[in-house]
């Protein structure tokens, strides 16, 4: 950085009170919050084009770096599903560490096709679905249960077609063998609309499961980051909520509910809690970007459930969410790394960095007290895939469900246009290896965006206008291509849908080899162009 002086010490009269609000008492520290996932709802009033989206944030420290396109499958009579606790296909690479089965169930007759990555994406019925970890209370897990998070998605994308039957499914499959993981919430979508399943176990020694239900308004769209959202559940309603029969009993049994306090039931404070800050702020930043005016505090303990946004929400729209940071706002952990430039003002430093581990987290003394300026941001260094979906009711499925997917940090990835019909992948999306993903090769799509990622985040301040003037064309073309690709498959699924199916299958598969090609072209160009550049 030439001709520049560092000076990353803090402007402690203009940050006072911006530190005090990152700050704030009962924000949970890292290590007290799972690495957790994001995930968004749009109802299809509130989209601009009529489609219903989820979407999902692949945030973890050693998930999977392929995909599969799982087709299409019949089954004997009599035959049994197995299930286990680490639902990843790793026996096809050779892999059985930790792959242990808890039982079986009976098969159906056929299953259906879907896209598989740590979850599955999207199934041939445009059924698509999203996951957020919120962890629940302790005293819910039991060990006595079948089945667990991973499991239970691949059985609502292998037999269902609408978040309706895969919320039915899952409180009948649930009920009958166990539920033995976390709390979780699953962000259903079908072609009419949007659900927030909340699941937690039934307690120790147990076989069950507790969950609600409720459904994303049309016109509204909705958030979950590792927190349950869910409140005041009115059964009633069967339009809009959905619960196990043991949803409020089992709390008054576990000691976590007690009706004679005059206080409603509400099921996140029975099974979860609110005090995370990690959670609340992005929440919080969902919704403030999409309904500015409505000015919600950054601080406040509870959102609606669901927003009316304030305008029409696109594709494009979401994917800008995901890789938000917080800039520019008061939780901008970069806006006080400053640097003194050539005309003597303070600029933010090239080399200011938002995806710092957790440990590493910038303190700055005020008043002689330390302050931790770490946020929990939406866009994750640590994120191995994420993907918007589009579920939509006026083509045919084939074609009418698209999952927008891209690897690695939302913030320096692109998204390719993966449809629900296809059936393969190239090899360099399909490319795993014995604990996840692959050591570092070329044959990776993966290792392709990571790459870029981990250098641009070097001197993010600079490299990301590198990174993006690459993704912005790329996501342009996609974009300018959609309609003419959909309209001609349309039309030859019409005559032979297996003939618009291989069309698809080819146009998704040649978006990601460019796509793949571009990123280790852009690594190469940051590593060059940046290099002993000081």
């Amino acid at each position: 950085m030439r001709g520049m002086t560092q000076v990353f010490r803090p402007l402690a009269a203009a940050c006072a009170a911006a530190l005090v609000l990152s700050a704030a008492p009962g924000r949970a520290r890292a290590k007290d919050v799972p690495d957790g996932c994001t995930t968004m709802t749009v109802g299809r009033l509130a989209s601009a084009d009529g489609s219903v989206m989820t979407s999902h944030t692949c945030d973890s420290h050693d998930g999977r770096t392929w995909l599969k396109a799982v087709p299409r499958m019949k089954h004997p009579p009599g035959s049994r599903s197995r299930v286990h606790l680490k639902t990843d296909l790793m026996e096809s690479y050779g892999d059985t560490t930790g792959l242990v089965y808890t039982g079986s169930i009976p098969q159906a007759g056929e299953t259906f096709a879907y896209l598989y990555g740590f979850y599955p994406l999207m199934n041939e019925h445009q059924l698509a679905i999203g996951e957020s970890t919120f962890g629940g209370k302790d005293v819910l897990r039991s060990d006595r249960g079948m089945i667990n998070c991973y499991e239970l998605t691949r059985l609502m994308a292998e037999r269902c077609k609408t978040a309706r039957e895969a919320i039915k499914l899952a409180g009948e499959l649930l009920e009958a063998y166990g539920y033995n993981d976390g709390g979780e919430c699953l962000t259903i979508a079908d072609t009419k609309e949007v659900w927030h399943f909340e699941v937690v176990g039934p307690g120790q020694g147990k076989v069950g499961a507790i969950w609600a239900a409720q459904r994303v308004p049309d016109d509204h769209v909705s958030v979950n980051a590792n927190q349950s959202r869910i409140r005041r559940i009115d059964l009633k309603d069967g339009d809009n909520f959905m619960a196990s029969k043991n949803v409020v009993s089992a709390a008054i049994e576990l000691g976590l509910y007690d009706p004679k306090s005059g206080e409603p039931f509400e099921f996140c404070y029975a099974y979860d809690g609110r005090s995370s800050m990690w959670a609340r702020r992005r929440e919080w930043r969902v919704f403030d970007l999409l309904a500015p005016s409505r000015k919600f505090d950054a601080n406040q303990e509870n959102f609606p459930f669901s927003i009316k946004p304030e305008k029409k929400v696109s594709v494009a729209d979401i994917m800008k969410i995901f890789e938000d940071t917080f800039e520019d706002t008061d939780y901008d952990m970069t806006k006080f790394m400053l640097v003194k430039g050539k005309d003597g003002k303070l600029v933010k430093s090239p080399y200011a960095n938002p995806f710092m581990n957790y440990d590493q987290m910038p303190l700055w003394k005020i008043n002689g007290a330390l302050h931790e300026m770490g946020e929990r941001t939406i866009a994750r260094y640590y994120c191995v895939y994420f993907f918007v979906s589009q579920s939509r009711a006026w083509l045919p499925d084939p074609v009418g469900g698209l999952v927008w997917f891209g690897w690695d940090n939302p913030a320096a990835t692109c998204l390719a246009p993966l449809y629900c019909g296809i059936t393969d992948l190239p090899a360099s999306w399909e490319l795993g290896g014995p604990k996840g993903r692959p050591a570092f090769t070329t044959g990776s799509a993966w290792w392709a965006v990571n790459r870029v990622s981990s250098i641009a985040a070097h001197r993010w301040g600079d490299m990301r206008r590198d990174v993006y003037a690459v993704r912005d064309v790329l996501h342009a073309d996609a974009f300018a291509e959609q309609k003419r690709i959909e309209d001609e498959t349309a039309r030859l699924h019409a005559r032979n849908p297996a003939e618009a199916i291989e069309y698809l299958t080819k146009h998704s598969n040649d978006m990601c080899i460019r796509l793949t090609e571009a990123y280790w072209k852009l690594g190469d160009d940051l590593w060059t162009k940046y290099d002993e550049r000081w």
